[in-house]
């Protein structure tokens, strides 16, 4: 029987995987990692206040999670129903548009933070 610092252990190691599993093949995983490196950089170059990088971190992190939410709910879908279906279609469509959502609210509370920094 496994002790229970191993299954801890476990389950980060396969926590790790599915994020890097879905950094190699997702493409708009990708995309959220190389604009949170931007964000970052820009933040220490741009010298954000302490409010400001919590703000940043929080989204940086709702982002890239509920990425990884639509690739899992992604994964099921196609597993549980391969064939074309109505119904699995706007799971897969729902989850997607959850994570744009958030996506374009980053985007505008990051313009909010960084535009006056800028000029």
């Amino acid at each position: 029987m496994q002790s229970k610092r191993k299954k801890l252990k476990n389950s980060f190691k396969y926590a790790f995987v599915g994020i890097v599993t879905a950094l190699k093949k997702e493409q708009n995983m990708k995309i959220h990692f190389t604009i949170a490196i931007l964000v970052i950089l820009a933040g220490i170059l741009l010298k954000i206040t302490a409010l400001e990088w919590i703000i940043c971190l929080i989204l940086i992190g709702i982002v890239i999670s509920l990425e990884l939410v639509n690739t899992a709910i992604e994964q099921v879908v196609d597993i549980a129903m391969p064939e074309i279906n109505e119904k699995a279609k706007i799971a897969k469509d729902v989850a997607a548009g959850a994570v744009l959502v958030v996506a374009i609210m980053s985007a505008i509370v990051g313009f909010i933070i960084f535009i006056p920094k800028i000029f």
